[in-house]
């Protein structure tokens, strides 16, 4: 007989099961029905206090540490010992002109807090100065350009210093505040009215004890608290000192997207404006996640509040921009043309497909105090890589009542899931076989898929000039043999255009030896005007362009363009992004086919057709044997 228990047991049945075995075992209780006696209800009642007392410890226990931990407040708290503050959510900003019509005087003001209306979706929306601006006329003309309106409502909180209260907190009472509005400012008192603007300090290096500076962190209930120096670490602030909040209370992403504002009220006294529309509003984003917490904070306190690899700055661009989706960042020694001295940094945001160039500034402004000696941060656009499909599916048509048509739709639904989910990222590499496995696994009844990819990019010409292009894709490109496929064009083709001097649509194609040729069509018959216009290499997938005057460019599937597409077939089905490259699979223009499989009902007649170096194999009503071809 045992006479003791087990103890690593937490779930309430083994814990009853084991109470009641250890009661069995006593002597005293040999014999016993337990079931059928009151002790079986403090039997219940011991084991479920064993049950939570054990959830509770486990629960604990994970709470303690940042990668397990799931209640915010902990999660924020354990963030906050390696020096990470959590993102707040942040307002849509755009950036707008505006000319004052028919105004007068030496000098308008447009004061902080001004208002424009944007209607979205047919909600109106309110967006709002942060800054007093001075409009000074030029030649007559009363503009502010480059302006910055922010989404939502310009709120002012005031707090009075009062050591006495020992649990005085400066709370910013809304959770939908944007801290990065947020300014500080403290007056001496309510009879003094000198103010003083106070910074956020970025860390504590460099900040001493006069340094006028403040601290943020995120409290309870997702609200942020501002806090100051204590005469060691920033100047310390003196009973009776007004502290002074100022911030925009954000209806987040809801307004991403504004392009059309209306005054509201008026500038100076003027109302009669106009307004032009740089860029429409975008950044407008959700408070930081618990999962983007619990991945940030620990690269963040690696970075050690400054960049120097690589990963120091995509964390850091993070932290400064938290609109970002998705940051790469490089070497400018790591280019194709090396530069030295700089470095890369390509940013996909979250709303919008590029920042426009006041957000490119402001970001490199904020990275400034992180960067190490001369390197210089620089933002560049992300480069799409299309990817194209062409999808052919085999199915039995005895397993599903499903049409061609409706297996197509699901196909599609799948491509399109796997598109958004999976790609669209730096660093996120197209894998072949997922994707055919997915669509496999769409629907019981299909039985295979042949599917074929290519690859596109496109460039920008410069009208009317003799210029030289180069189109990285950074991928190798099929090229079995010297020569392959150089009567059908070899692996290039490209969108129409016209050069200087000829009337004649040209395109451009390769001879399978790495020249890149331009040729037009007579007749059905490609003619070749430059078998020389440039050069491809298969190995690196760089195609260069030489000396190319282009006039004009050809529309693209019957729209304007003012891009010339370039389409290749890699080398490998699997496609690798490298550096500012995001890979996106082309769903307008890839196709996807769906047949009976002839095998699978009828068990004749039965055709397959593989693509690149395989087997042809076919199977006829006539003969049960395979015969098969190389091409």
């Amino acid at each position: 007989m045992s006479n003791k228990l087990s103890v690593a047991d937490l779930d309430f049945d083994l814990i009853k099961g084991n109470l009641k075995t250890f009661l069995q075992n006593q002597k005293e209780f040999q014999d016993y029905n337990f079931e059928g006696s009151g002790l079986a209800i403090l039997l219940d009642v011991l084991s479920y206090n064993t049950h939570y007392l054990s959830y509770l410890a486990n629960m604990s226990t994970n709470e303690l540490y940042l990668d397990s931990a799931d209640i915010r407040n902990n999660i924020v708290s354990l963030a906050k010992m390696i020096g990470y503050t959590p993102n707040s959510c942040r307002a849509p900003t755009a950036n707008i002109d505006v000319t004052l019509n028919n105004a007068t005087g030496t000098v308008i003001t447009m004061e902080k807090g001004t208002v424009f209306t944007s209607t979205v979706n047919g909600a109106t929306y309110e967006y709002v100065t942060n800054e007093t601006n001075t409009i000074v006329p030029i030649d007559g003309i009363y503009k502010i350009s480059n302006l910055s309106i922010y989404e939502g409502t310009l709120v002012t909180f005031k707090y009075t210093v009062d050591s006495t209260d020992v649990d005085q907190k400066f709370i910013i009472p809304s959770e939908n505040a944007d801290m990065s509005t947020l300014k500080v400012s403290v007056q001496n008192s309510s009879t003094d009215t000198t103010t003083t603007s106070y910074a956020e300090a970025g860390g504590y290096n460099g900040v001493t004890d006069i340094s006028k500076v403040y601290f943020t962190q995120e409290g309870q209930d997702g609200r942020y608290e501002v806090y100051f120096g204590d005469g060691v670490t920033g100047q310390k602030l003196v009973d009776g000192n007004i502290i002074i909040l100022e911030y925009i209370v954000t209806n987040k992403t809801v307004s991403n997207g504004a392009n059309s504002f209306t005054l509201s009220g008026t500038i100076g006294g003027f109302s009669d404006v106009s307004i032009t529309v740089n860029s429409a509003s975008s950044g407008g984003v959700e408070p930081e996640s618990n999962e983007s917490i619990k991945f940030n904070a620990p690269l963040n306190y690696a970075a050690q509040d400054r960049a120097v690899t690589a990963t120091d700055y995509e964390t850091i661009v993070k932290n400064v921009y938290p609109n970002a989706q998705s940051v790469s960042a490089w070497g400018g020694e790591e280019d194709e043309t090396p530069r030295y001295g700089i470095v890369k940094i390509a940013i996909k945001p979250k709303s919008g497909s590029t920042l426009t160039e006041t957000t490119k500034s402001d970001i490199v402004t904020r990275l400034t105090p992180y960067n190490v000696a001369s390197v210089k941060p620089e933002i560049i656009d992300p480069a799409t890589t299309s990817i194209l499909l062409t999808s052919n599916v085999k199915y039995d048509s005895k397993v599903t009542t499903k049409s061609a048509d409706t297996l197509k739709s699901n196909i599609t639904t799948t491509i399109t899931n796997y598109n958004s989910t999976t790609l669209q990222q730096f660093d996120t590499i197209f894998r072949y076989s997922k994707l055919t496995g997915l669509i496999d696994d769409t629907d019981t009844s299909i039985l295979s898929n042949i599917t074929t990819i290519k690859i596109r990019k496109n460039f920008t010409p410069t009208l009317a000039s003799s210029n030289a292009y180069n189109i990285y894709f950074r991928n190798a490109l099929f090229n079995p043999h010297s020569g392959h496929n150089a009567t059908a064009g070899g692996i290039l083709s490209s969108s129409g255009f016209k050069v200087t001097g000829s009337d004649l649509e040209q395109f451009l194609d390769d001879d399978g030896a790495g020249n890149v040729r331009r040729y037009y069509i007579v007749s059905g018959v490609r003619t070749y005007a430059n078998n020389t216009q440039g050069t491809i290499n298969y190995d690196t997938g760089q195609i260069t362009l030489n000396s190319l005057n282009i006039a004009s460019i050809s529309n693209i599937r019957g729209s304007a363009s003012t891009v010339i597409e370039l389409t290749v077939k890699p080398d490998s089905n699997d496609v690798v992004p490298v550096r500012n490259q995001i890979l996106e699979i082309d769903l307008v223009n890839s196709t996807v086919g769906g047949s009976v499989d002839a095998q699978a009902t009828t068990g004749k007649g039965y055709t397959v057709t593989s693509t690149g170096t395989t087997t042809t194999t076919t199977v006829t009503t006539s003969s049960s044997t395979p015969t098969s071809s190389a091409y």
